[in-house]
């Protein structure tokens, strides 16, 4: 067992239960994984073709849980890691001024190897990340493609490695800051001292914090109606829901509570029930956020930049998808993205899948859709 780190996350939890895990998705903790006690959710057989699913923010292991036997069940072994800082993952420093550094995308894309290894897996034949984890799934990609056959980006286009000069997130921010009312970026509030402490204490509680998140977020949330945005300045950036660039002095949970659903709304949601909702709940409530939002300080620093210079320019040359809802404002958020993805990072774009009626949290709110367009891709011609 690796040494817990200060930091609330890292008290040892175990696996999940297998009560909250659907009918053939098992868990256990791999032991030594670049420092870390990695919690992962598995299904199917070890010895068949490997799909790694990495998740995002606030997410889990645990939101791949709709996708994961049925893939199992066209053949393949699916793993889906809780990653540095999430979950039941244990050995990172959840300290806000700690080591940060380990957060950093190359370090992320190690920790991942070093899983594989732990496996015995040699090579996976897609790697698949959603959000926060399309970026490390492009990075895999980019950096071991000789590992990483496949790669699937999902509701956050993958725009390479930065290339000097960078355009601070300061600039942006003074920006936002003018606008009349004054606004800012959530990258800017994530990175930010008070964050974990306000969304965990946040006056509606914890689970109706992160019910009112993953609504908003979600095709169900009537407001969300996204189309490009013409440039990646203030003016156009404010056009984005309160949930990308918030009121100045709002945190998250103040920002999302009015768009807490009804009970009946609640009740209708299929694809979030309730014993969904308290294992995210339960989950968050133990480890705060903090984990997670070293991913998003990690992005405001330079010297990570500088670590990612040495990749400005590379391309990734495995084939790839894209899969977003067509209700998400995360295809949008960073303007002209989807096109840098689609006609210069990747050489072999072979599809950009946008499901009809899903939101952000697209493999949850329409697992199925997400099944059959990743074995179209895997498999082309059987389903």
């Amino acid at each position: 067992m690796n040494a817990v780190v200060e930091g609330r996350g890292n008290k040892p939890a175990g696996p999940l239960d297998a009560s909250v895990l659907p009918t053939g998705v098992r868990a256990r903790m791999v032991e030594g994984v670049n420092g870390l006690d990695m919690h992962i959710l598995e299904a199917g057989a070890a010895d068949r073709p490997c799909l790694l699913l990495l998740h995002g923010f606030p997410e889990l292991a645990f939101s791949w849980r709709g996708v994961m036997a049925p893939l199992a069940e066209a053949g393949f072994y699916v793993v889906a890691p809780d990653q540095r800082g999430f979950g039941r993952t244990t050995g990172w420093d959840g300290r806000y001024e700690g080591d940060v550094a380990s957060f950093r995308n190359l370090n992320l894309v190690e920790d991942l190897l070093s899983l594989l290894r732990a496996l015995d897996v040699g090579q996976v034949e897609a790697v698949v990340g959603h959000d926060l984890g399309a970026a490390i799934a492009g990075y895999c990609a980019l950096t071991r493609p000789e590992v990483f056959a496949r790669v699937v980006m999902m509701s956050a286009p993958f725009t390479g490695a930065p290339s000097p000069p960078y355009l601070g997130p300061a600039a942006l921010d003074a920006a936002l800051a003018a606008l009349s009312p004054p606004r800012k970026h959530y990258t800017h509030y994530y990175s930010g001292a008070a964050a974990d402490a306000e969304m965990g204490g946040a006056p509606q509680g914890l689970h109706d914090f992160l019910r009112a998140y993953f609504h908003v977020k979600s095709g169900d949330w009537a407001g969300n109606a996204p189309y490009p945005l013409a440039a990646r300045t203030a003016e156009e950036l404010a056009k984005l829901p309160a949930y990308y660039v918030m009121a100045r002095e709002a945190g998250m949970a103040e920002t999302v509570r009015p768009f807490m659903p009804s009970p009946a709304e609640i009740a209708a949601c299929a694809w979030m029930p309730e014993e969904a909702m308290a294992v995210f709940a339960a989950e968050y409530a133990r480890t705060g956020f903090q984990g997670g939002l070293q991913w998003y300080r990690v992005r405001t620093d330079p010297d990570h930049a500088a670590e990612l210079a040495p990749l400005a320019g590379r391309q990734i040359e495995v084939p790839a998808w894209f899969i977003a809802g067509d209700r998400d404002w995360g295809i949008h958020q960073t303007p002209g993205a989807l096109a840098a993805m689609r006609d210069k990072v990747c050489t072999r774009m072979e599809g950009v899948h946008l499901i009809p009626g899903a939101g952000h949290w697209v493999q949850q709110e329409n697992p199925h859709a997400v099944v059959r367009l990743l074995l179209d891709f895997l498999e082309p011609g059987r389903v």
